[in-house]
């Protein structure tokens, strides 16, 4: 059984400090799992796009893998019902212990959420490449259609491989697609004198224009495109096609 390596360094971080290095690990390459940048950043810190965006969304909210709850924690205080849920229990503690009012431990790909429950979804550190494929990609759209209303908004988030910068990151592997590419890796927590080790997190990266196709079918539609001036990163917001 893996570990809850990620999760369990977010949650001593938290509780004072990495008892050890929390690394990203692809065979023999590895980088630092950047703990603080990635989990605690200061929200004065962040750029006026990620506001925006986070400014623009109407409650009942939901943070799809919420993390130790960086966003979570600004939606709340904008709208009065902000659900955050993660898959690693570790994260969800840490979340619930810096002040996440509804932090809940769920699986993205076994929501349980009643229909017409949200209103708008924060999806944003590229859990929708998780999804494995554009199929893939489109079921768990459905699934989150499900559980929002007809006037829903949804940010999502992924890495364009067309982006020469895309291909840097750890873990990268070419795809033949047009637009497609894969990336796998795990973690890795040297906590005191043992070592957890993750399971390996293989994504699906898809372009703008690849998660315009994986939209049919389903009720959302791509509004705006929002890129990364470096790295390939991009930002798109998704409305119920009832809106437009």
């Amino acid at each position: 059984m893996s570990a809850d390596a990620l999760g369990l360094a977010m949650l001593d971080y938290q509780r004072g400090g990495l008892r050890g290095d929390c690394r990203y690990v692809d065979g023999t390459e590895t980088a630092d799992a950047h703990i603080h940048e990635n989990y605690f950043g200061d929200p004065t810190q962040w750029n006026a796009s990620t506001k925006r965006l986070l400014d623009s969304l109407d409650g009942p909210i939901v943070d799809v893998g919420c993390g130790a709850g960086n966003h979570a924690l600004y939606l709340q205080e904008r709208v009065d019902d902000c659900v955050a849920f993660d898959v690693s229990p570790g994260a969800v503690a840490a979340a619930r212990a810096r002040g996440v009012d509804d932090a809940l431990v769920a699986d993205m790909f076994e929501l349980s959420f009643p229909r017409d429950c949200f209103r708008s979804v924060w999806m944003c550190g590229t859990q929708l490449g998780l999804a494995g494929s554009l199929a893939g990609v489109s079921a768990l759209l459905a699934d989150l259609a499900f559980a929002t209303d007809a006037e829903a908004t949804a940010v999502v988030d992924n890495y364009d491989p067309r982006d020469p910068d895309a291909t840097k990151l750890l873990g990268y592997r070419p795809d033949p697609r047009e637009s497609v590419a894969r990336r796998a890796f795990h973690f890795e927590y040297d906590r005191d004198d043992e070592r957890l080790v993750e399971r390996t997190l293989s994504f699906v990266l898809f372009g703008p224009e690849r998660l315009l196709d994986a939209t049919v079918g389903t009720p959302w539609s791509v509004s705006e495109v929002h890129q990364n001036p470096s790295g390939g990163h991009y930002r798109a917001v998704l409305e119920k096609s009832s809106r437009r």
